[in-house]
């Protein structure tokens, strides 16, 4: 039997194999001089060391001092560069290679030195020197850190200048990148360092091509128009679209300096009517809408138009009457639609970037959670602020939006008429009406200008009238061709005429209401401003803020016409500013129901008293016929020509004593007797 061990005297047991086979670990001399960096008593350095550490610290003193000194040569330089007004395209100087050379061979001498001795300590600074001094310490941007002492050379502070010798950057340049390293870089790697210096060059040359493109422009010689036998040659050949806009650009670049850049003998009106040609035939615009947009918009123009060209975003408005907003949002994004907010001024409206879902066919859309409508649409109804339990018009409601908008803001109380001339059309009005679940709404379609005869006594009438359609140019293109002067006019006179009617329909003395909302998708100024200002004479009517907080102001003045001071607070909104159809909204406030210039309330009272005051008219001119006839026949009675001649004397004696008074008026006292009796005396 072998021995028992005591349980009562146990002895440690002693390492074994693999543990005394391991060395304990040893720790970098780079890490070492990083942790007892503020030990300074642990270490001491070596008589030898600390001859090696002053030199280095004077040669970096004596670099330090020939930097200055250049830097000062390089602004006397500069100074006497810019008395001698040098080119534009100096570049500044390099410094050479050979200079470096030089000193990088004046510093193998003590590398020499260094390399005997390689295998002593790592040197360390002593008590007392300043952090200007330990700047030789910091490894350059270009090596990583090592242990021995060749990072702690002075040939690391040419590092950085040596690469961008290339490049061509000057001194000051290469100081100021080494400063930037040395205070801000020490925390990164070697590889951002490198992406940051990629980006200072990215950035400098960016500046210099922005440099040459300015000068080339100022530089550029004068553009002179084409004449009148290149013009003849470009109408016969079919359009250079290029050439084209190309020529746009020039013109433009001269408009914008017209007396600098003008070609002597040319007017303003020549470079004009160029630039509205090649519009044109660039954007494939007729000669009369041209001319009027470019009134419209002298300055940018061009954005009007480009952003006709592009279609408007898909909006969707939210139906309140079944869901909210953010319910309808998720429910679309979970289909696969990419949708955001339509704005700020808008608390219904989702605007649509991409789908991979029909909008029209969706369950929420059959359901009537929504409807597809312009975000201009919505703008009349916001303007009109329908309240709960009124009575409202919208006199041309087709399709429905603004009609279901209505219905939605009065939560389907109060009543709505909504009317269309065109009885197909007045077709959607049933069907949106009846798929979002409004039950407030009549559907009728009668003329616009015969509707007071039909009814009256509404709180608030919206009239969006027919127009036409220079807002919408980017849904209709047929609009640049089709559209002439005598559309627009007849535009106008429709629009003047429904305008009326709808003022007659709205009640004044209503407690809520009174207002009546105009709005077309037109941006010339015949169908909005001159529209409103010959209502506001027609009509006992005044302008109202329409409470919109975006879109800008309507005109007071626009070429030869002077409309009213208030027409500053109707809005129009553009599409290459607000991002939506073009759009024009004002609001009315009606404070009487009287018609000026007669004392009827009603369109039918006036039309009685004007067909009244042509058969007056009629039987006066009869009248005045009549007694020319008399005078001039000639078998008159000599009893009226003894009362002519009795009439007639009695005028002249009438004529002579008015004449007398006037004359004892003028003359000083006394005078007047000796005139008299002088008279009497040439009788």
């Amino acid at each position: 039997m072998g021995r028992k061990r005591d349980p009562t005297n146990l002895v440690k047991s002693g390492p074994g194999r693999k543990t005394k086979k391991q060395k304990p670990p040893q720790i970098p001399n780079a890490l070492k001089n990083a942790n007892t960096e503020d030990d300074d008593s642990e270490k001491k350095l070596s008589s030898r060391q600390k001859t090696r550490v002053k030199k280095r610290i004077q040669k970096k003193e004596e670099k330090m001092e020939i930097k200055k000194k250049k830097k000062e040569e390089k602004l006397q330089q500069k100074t006497k560069k810019e008395s001698q007004k040098p080119g534009k395209f100096a570049r500044a100087p390099v410094v050479s290679k050979k200079r470096k050379v030089e000193e990088s061979e004046e510093e193998s001498d003590d590398d020499e030195e260094d390399e005997e001795d390689s295998d002593e300590e790592e040197t360390k600074p002593v008590k007392g020197y300043s952090d200007e001094n330990k700047a030789w310490l910091k490894p350059s941007s270009k090596q990583p850190l090592m242990d021995s002492d060749e990072s702690d050379d002075g040939e690391s502070d040419g590092v950085a200048g040596d690469d961008f010798d290339d490049v061509g950057l000057s001194d000051d340049e290469e100081e100021d990148e080494d400063d930037s390293e040395e205070s801000g870089d020490e925390d990164l790697l070697p590889v951002e360092k490198e992406a940051k210096k990629l980006e200072k060059k990215r950035e400098k040359n960016k500046k210099l091509a922005e440099a040459e493109l300015q000068t080339n422009i100022m530089d550029m010689e004068k553009y002179t128009l084409p004449s009148g036998q290149e013009v003849e040659k470009e109408a016969a050949q079919p359009p250079d679209i290029t050439m084209v806009q190309q020529r746009i650009k020039e013109v433009m670049h001269v408009l914008a300096d017209f007396k600098e850049r003008r070609e002597p003998g040319r007017s303003r009106q020549d470079y004009v009517r160029q630039l509205r040609s090649d519009f044109c035939t660039y954007y494939s615009y007729n000669d009369f809408l041209m001319e009027k947009i470019m009134s419209l918009f002298p300055l940018e123009i061009q954005e009007f138009l480009e952003a006709n060209e592009v279609p408007r975003p898909v909006t969707i408005r939210t139906n309140t009457l079944k869901t909210r907003r953010r319910d309808l949002a998720q429910a679309l994004i979970n289909r696969g639609v990419n949708l955001d907010p339509i704005g700020k001024w808008s608390k219904v409206g989702l605007i649509v970037f991409d789908t991979q879902v029909p909008l029209g066919a969706t369950p929420e859309y059959l359901a009537g959670h929504y409807i597809l409508q312009g975000g201009s649409s919505f703008l009349p109804v916001m303007a009109l602020a329908p309240q709960e339990n009124e009575r409202i018009l919208d006199m041309a409601s087709a399709p429905g939006g603004k009609t279901t908008y209505i219905a939605a803001l009065m939560k389907n109380t109060g009543t709505i008429f909504a009317n269309d001339a065109n009885a197909d059309r007045a077709k959607a009005i049933v069907g949106n009406t009846h798929r979002m679940g409004i039950t407030n709404t009549i559907v009728c379609h009668h003329d616009g200008r015969v509707f007071p005869k039909i009814m009256k006594g509404f709180d608030r009438v919206l009239l969006d009238a027919p127009c036409s359609g220079t807002g919408v140019i980017s849904k209709d293109e047929e609009v640049k061709m089709n559209k002439d002067e005598r559309d627009i006019l007849r535009c106008a006179h429709l629009q003047k005429e429904l305008l009326l009617s709808a003022i007659d329909c709205c009640d004044a003395k209503s407690k809520t209401g009174g207002y009546i909302v105009y709005s077309t998708c037109s941006v010339l100024s015949e169908e909005n401003e001159g529209v409103i200002e010959y209502a506001l004479k027609k009509r006992n009517v005044k302008l109202v803020p329409t409470g919109l907080d975006f879109g800008r102001e309507g005109f007071v003045n626009f070429q030869q016409n002077r409309y009213h001071p208030h027409m500053k607070l109707t809005r129009r909104f553009y599409p290459h500013t607000h991002n939506m159809d073009g759009f024009f909204v004002a609001k009315l406030k009606k404070f009487s129901n009287k018609i000026p210039g007669t004392g009827n309330t009603s369109a039918d009272g006036e039309a009685e008293d004007e067909s009244s005051e042509v058969t007056d008219k009629k039987s006066s001119e009869k009248n005045t016929k009549q007694t020319k006839n008399v005078k001039n026949s000639t078998d008159s009675d000599s009893d009226d020509e003894e009362e002519k001649g009795k009439s007639s004397k009695k005028d002249k004696s009438k004529n002579k004593w008015l004449e007398k008074k006037s004359n004892k008026k003028k003359f000083k006292p006394g005078q007047f007797k000796k005139f008299k009796s002088a008279e009497k005396s040439k009788k």
